[in-house]
């Protein structure tokens, strides 16, 4: 649970243009392509990270500059000198703009109870909690069930796709890109001007920042920040698409093992 939570604050470092994500991404397969070797000279990449080459020198910067520098430095001082109630109002003003999203998400995927929740949510906060500033919904038992459209597209079988570090932004992958693309065009989303969806962004990254704090440790203790990153945030979008109940995987070596300990049962018998 504690990667799920590393990389659900992480994950908040890219939340700030999709289309110019996206235009990056196109890059750097373009640029990744154009300098692949031929494969009887390339190493074996893992099939889940195939451009490591330039991700990771983009998650050095990401970790050891961006957020080091500028992110949790800003995060500490707004944590410090923002009254807990006003960080509290406007985390939720910003949240309750994803609720359209996760009414339509949640339909795509025929889990029609969670919509419905999302749906009363949504006006609810919206009128009697003013604009979402608080969250009277949670005391009626409506707890958010936030879905994107990158949960959908694996629910219906889609793979996460490359793995990808966007410099200063953190780990994503091309599913969850394209998924994020998608959300952005539900309403009200698609309405809001620049610098109030700006603050929207800039309070959700801060906020999940802050909730970084006590894991960050982790990371700065792992052998290899990375590949620790990676695994996690995998972890977690595997997580997200079987909502909390992902399948059991059983290793093929363990496999193999099962099948010939039934032929010797076999024989002995």
């Amino acid at each position: 649970m504690a990667q799920g939570k590393i990389v659900l604050s992480l994950l908040q470092f890219k939340k700030i243009n999709d289309s110019l994500k996206l235009l990056f991404i196109l890059l750097t397969l373009v640029i990744t392509g154009c300098s692949s070797t031929p494969a009887a000279e390339s190493t074996v990449s893992e099939p889940s990270d195939p451009f490591e080459s330039i991700n990771r020198p983009f998650w050095s910067f990401t970790w050891d500059y961006a957020d080091k520098y500028v992110l949790k430095p800003t995060s500490q001082a707004y944590v410090k000198n923002v009254n807990e109630d006003v960080r509290s109002g406007l985390y939720n003003m910003a949240m309750n703009l994803n609720e359209p999203s996760a009414i339509i998400n949640n339909l795509l995927q025929g889990k029609f109870s969670d919509a419905a929740a999302s749906t009363g949510r949504f006006v609810l906060n919206s009128t009697i909690g003013l604009l979402g500033i608080f969250d009277p919904a949670s005391d009626f038992g409506w707890g958010r069930k936030q879905e994107e459209f990158g949960e959908v597209l694996g629910s219906y079988g889609v793979s996460d796709g490359p793995y990808i570090v966007l410099p200063a932004m953190g780990p994503t992958s091309v599913r969850e890109e394209v998924g994020d693309y998608v959300d952005r065009y539900y309403w009200p989303l698609a309405v809001i001007d620049f610098w109030p969806n700006l603050l929207r962004v800039g309070v959700l990254a801060l906020e999940q920042r802050a909730q970084l704090v006590d894991q960050e440790q982790l990371i700065n203790d792992s052998v290899d920040s990375y590949e620790f990153v990676k695994n996690a945030y995998f972890q977690n979008m595997k997580y997200k698409v079987y909502d909390g109940n992902p399948p059991i995987e059983i290793d093929e070596s363990e496999e193999e093992l099962e099948a010939f300990m039934d032929e010797f049962d076999e024989i002995d018998e």
